[in-house]
């Protein structure tokens, strides 16, 4: 293949790409012209509509050059194969891989996690999605392979994806179906439905447009559901809100560890005999020389006081006399 039939058809492609960003280019104009924004800005906006035009004109062209092309003869190619389920596992693959290349679904992913402030990671969404798409996609291979109606599929889908709604956060519902929308990128839909044409043009008792077409809804459909389901294992703010209440009442913060329980709390006997147990002999020694000490001191205080009660009573009051008898101090008796 020449160079002239890689960029076949290139100048249509060229008029197209400034057709589409052509309205943006006037609407930002005017915008920065009315509300006089800095030249800076300016000259970053137009740098970047250079650089979008070349990419989107390249990039069609590639798709229009190669991507569909080889996309329907590897199509063709599985469909002649004798086993033709291996358009299924196959299918799961491409879908993946042709899902995780999306620049529209990384650009969503991190714009979800800076605007969560990193509650839901940007990974979380992007491998959610991917694994949404090769199971729908290789749900679609099978409706090839096998022959099964599309509203088979389509309509069960559908109805899941309502269910799912009433349920759901809202925040994860709100992205789920924004998510529907980018996963159906030009990498996805050049690629993926170029594959399933061929293969549905080859299987014999298939057409390429009733079996062949309606992927693409399958591959809309995947992100709502998983991205849904997804919300389900977040808590949600009734069960933040109840935490924090149980907390409240009882005292405790939820983010906290329990406190320690009697069965594996120390008694405190065991406790004091470890004690004595861990000490010398000379402190046990030393602990009975002083409670010794303190003993003959105790009995030396009860005798002073023994004597001083005694001779309290018999010398310092005038109304008893030497044996202890009483009389009356205004008789004399």
């Amino acid at each position: 293949m020449s160079l002239g039939d890689i960029f076949q058809g290139y100048d249509e492609v060229l008029a197209e790409v400034l057709v589409a960003l052509t309205p943006i280019l006037v609407l930002f104009l005017v915008f920065m012209l009315v509300y006089k924004l800095p030249k800076e800005m300016l000259i970053k906006f137009i740098v970047g509509v250079v650089f979008s035009f070349a990419g989107l004109a390249l990039f069609l062209q590639g798709v229009k050059a190669g991507f569909m092309p080889v996309g329907s003869e590897m199509g063709a190619i599985l469909g002649n194969l004798p086993y033709k389920w291996i358009l299924i596992p196959l299918g799961f693959i491409l879908g993946f891989v042709a899902t995780m290349a999306e620049p529209a679904v990384r650009i969503l992913s991190s714009e979800v996690e800076e605007s969560s402030s990193g509650y839901i990671k940007s990974n979380i969404i992007l491998y959610t999605l991917c694994l949404g798409v090769g199971i729908f996609i290789a749900l679609g291979m099978t409706r090839i392979v096998y022959g099964i109606p599309f509203y088979y599929i389509i309509i069960p889908g559908y109805l899941l994806a309502i269910i799912l709604m009433f349920f759901s956060q809202p925040s994860f519902t709100a992205v789920a179906f924004d998510s529907g929308g980018v996963a159906t990128g030009p990498m996805t839909v050049t690629f993926i439905m170029a594959l399933a044409v061929g293969a549905a043009d080859v299987i014999e008792g298939r057409d390429a447009v009733i079996d062949g077409f309606g992927l693409i809804a399958l591959v809309a459909l995947a992100p709502i559901i998983m991205v849904m389901l997804l919300g389900f294992l977040y808590p949600t703010e009734e069960d933040d809100e109840e935490d924090q209440g149980q907390g409240e009442e009882t005292g405790v913060s939820p983010d906290l560890p329990e406190p320690e329980s009697k069965e594996t709390a120390v008694p405190e006997d065991q406790l004091a005999e470890d004690t004595t147990q861990d000490q010398p002999a000379d402190y046990e020694s030393q602990s009975t020389e002083q409670a010794e000490d303190e003993n003959d001191r105790s009995q030396e205080k009860q005798k002073d006081s023994g004597t001083g009660e005694f001779e309290h009573r018999s010398t310092g009051n005038d109304n008893f006399d030497e044996e202890g008898n009483g009389h009356d101090p205004d008789t004399k008796a």
